[in-house]
């Protein structure tokens, strides 16, 4: 029988680098949103025509869109024993379309939750401390810091903020996430697949605790 994770976490959780590290473990097929939505407008896929549509207005993609989107992704081969998805369902109307879907076209559900739990403080801290050069070298000002303040070690330009990790856009990107997520999070509670994992510990901690779990409902 397949088996479907869906990954929760606000930005800045780590939820990209656990993804990859679950995929490979577990050897399923790792499904962001993102990158999906990239792959069908740059094919011009009928539904990447009509996305684009919505994404050129500044409109949100319906999501009877999305939908459809994830269910010819989760057609192919690579999907036959499940498949863990990344950025998806966003929200509890999200989740109750994808159940459904689930259900009526390949017999299965949602088996497991893993949702990295960190504060928005620690979120804040860790985002915006990162600081980067214009070759794409990254530094920290608390985890890995330039040897001279405002300096990268490596090619000796200056280091700049992205506009993505200001304090007010990361504020901004955790209070959507709340406020769209907190519903999910309870309807994936009463459905008893939810598990909170610890997202301030090392990675290979919270790597170890979401494989853990997957251990647990694989038996």
């Amino acid at each position: 029988m397949a088996t479907f994770i869906v990954l929760l976490g606000p930005p800045g959780a780590g939820k990209g680098t656990q993804a990859q590290i679950i995929s490979q473990t577990m050897n399923l097929p790792h499904i962001s949103t993102g990158d999906l939505f990239r792959e069908n407008t740059k094919n011009q896929t009928e539904l990447g025509k009509e996305a684009q549509t919505y994404m050129n207005q500044g409109q949100l993609v319906p999501d009877s869109l999305t939908i459809s989107m994830v269910k010819e992704r989760l057609s192919r081969p690579d999907c036959v024993n499940g498949a863990l998805l990344d950025g998806f369902p966003r929200t509890s109307a999200q989740a109750e379309a994808f159940d459904k879907m689930l259900q009526e076209t390949f017999n299965s559900k949602v088996d497991c939750v893993p949702c990295i739990d960190v504060e928005a403080d620690f979120l804040i801290e860790r985002l915006c401390g990162r600081w980067m050069c214009p070759n794409g070298h990254v530094f920290h000002v608390k985890f890995n810091p330039p040897i001279t303040t405002g300096v990268c070690d490596i090619c000796g330009s200056a280091l700049y903020q992205r506009d993505d990790d200001k304090i007010e856009t990361v504020s901004k990107r955790i209070a959507v996430y709340e406020a769209q997520t907190a519903p999910l999070i309870q309807y994936y509670k009463n459905q008893n697949v939810l598990y909170t994992i610890d997202g301030t510990q090392k990675i290979e901690s919270v790597s170890a605790d979401i494989l853990n779990v997957l251990k647990k409902i694989a038996k």
